[in-house]
């Protein structure tokens, strides 16, 4: 029988000491699971929702969990007492993937549109300034045996995706957006792509090598999943063939808007 396999997405780095306890207390609770750390930038919770999302309702083995936990705790702008912070919910998706994370931001904005069906988790939000070592570790393991689940939370009541906004910087520089491609322009058409003060043509093709060297794609990725009744989410990613699109926007943080203009000029 094969160990369940649990994604830990967090904003500490998986180099970190932080990633480490975590995994450590992990395998506390959940004996014998292989645990997979992944990192995103500090306080980044669109991010942090998009990799849950492609990690939970992408293929994988059906014995799989995704815990998450980017809390800026940005709930309260007043200062916290006992470290307090966002709460942690479960989502159980129609695939039967677990999710539980820190409901911060857009940490479950991509899962709400899925058909997830999300519930509160009875857990202490203060207590600990290390909230993802000492308490979450044990009411995850918990929550995915069905227990210490509470209200149920409507998808409606939380933040929709922002459109138009950098999701994630892969680590060849390729910037996975939330333009939808099914609101792109069409294959074939040459657009400038704007971020703040920066413009650059790229051309819009069906593939992310459909352009020669040194030219920037606008493409539709490799991130997307299903959506309820059917159909299907797939972003579009700006990639710099033999280069780095991130670098060629100058580095622009997650989250950054993009303008697309068409016809280029």
């Amino acid at each position: 029988m094969h160990a369940m396999l649990l994604h830990v997405v967090a904003d500490f780095g998986t180099g970190d000491l932080a990633f480490a306890e975590v995994t450590q207390r992990f395998a506390l609770h959940l004996p014998g699971a292989q645990i997979v750390p992944t990192a995103v930038p500090p306080f980044a919770t669109l991010t942090a929702g998009f990799l849950v999302a492609q990690l939970a309702l992408g293929e994988g083995p059906e014995d799989r969990a995704v815990f998450h936990n980017v809390a800026p705790r940005r709930d309260d702008a007043a200062a916290r007492r006992d470290n307090d912070g966002e709460r942690l919910l479960h989502a159980r998706l129609p695939n039967g993937v677990q999710v539980i994370g820190v409901n911060a931001g857009f940490t479950f904005s991509f899962l709400a549109e899925a058909g997830a069906y999300l519930r509160e988790v009875d857990v202490a939000t203060a207590g600990s300034q290390f909230r993802s070592r000492d308490l979450f570790p044990e009411a995850t393991a918990a929550a995915l045996r069905g227990e210490r689940l509470g209200a149920e939370v409507e998808p409606a009541t939380l933040p929709t995706v922002p459109p138009n906004r950098i999701a994630y910087v892969d680590g060849f520089g390729n910037l996975k957006t939330t333009v939808d491609a099914a609101d792109a322009p069409e294959p074939g058409t040459r657009v400038t792509i704007q971020m703040g003060g920066v413009r650059r043509e790229a051309l819009r093709v069906g593939g992310s090598f459909g352009v020669a060297h040194g030219e920037l794609a606008f493409a539709p990725g490799s991130s997307g999943w299903p959506l309820p009744g059917g159909g299907r989410r797939h972003w579009m990613e700006l990639l710099l063939r033999g280069g780095s699109a991130a670098a060629a926007f100058e580095h622009p943080a997650v989250e950054t808007e993009i303008r697309v203009h068409e016809p280029a000029g």
